[in-house]
């Protein structure tokens, strides 16, 4: 059993939203939860998350992620911006300190979710 788990975090790293989507399943599956309610001017994911903008320009956000290689339109991006984004990753190398994520002991989705968020939350209180 594989969980992606899609997160959300503010510009300083700290997280502010989770979803759980199945290892198979596209990343955008997770875009399409997290984006409606985000009040930023720009999303910085990486190559996963670009596709055909409907869901980014629903949002009224800017898209800082490299375009994958086969668009037909290739789009520019800021590169500098883009290299903020190491602190969504460290975000996540934290959240794998845990054994119980690291591992997904659970079985189940929500106490899996709860384990995140639970982590999460000690991860802030640090």
């Amino acid at each position: 059993m594989s969980t992606k788990i899609h997160a959300l975090t503010d510009a300083l790293g700290n997280p502010t939203g989770f979803v759980l989507s199945g290892g198979q399943a596209s990343d955008l599956v997770g875009a399409d939860q997290l984006l409606p309610g985000l009040a930023a001017d720009a999303l910085l994911a990486d190559k996963a998350y670009d596709a055909d903008d409907r869901v980014l320009a629903a949002a009224a956000v800017t898209a800082v992620m490299p375009p994958k290689c086969h668009r037909v339109v290739q789009r520019e991006y800021d590169r500098e911006w883009y290299q903020a984004r190491h602190l969504i990753e460290n975000f996540f190398q934290k959240l794998k300190q845990y054994r119980a994520i690291a591992t997904r002991y659970d079985k189940l989705a929500r106490n899996f979710l709860a384990g995140i968020h639970l982590a999460s939350a000690c991860i802030l209180l640090a």
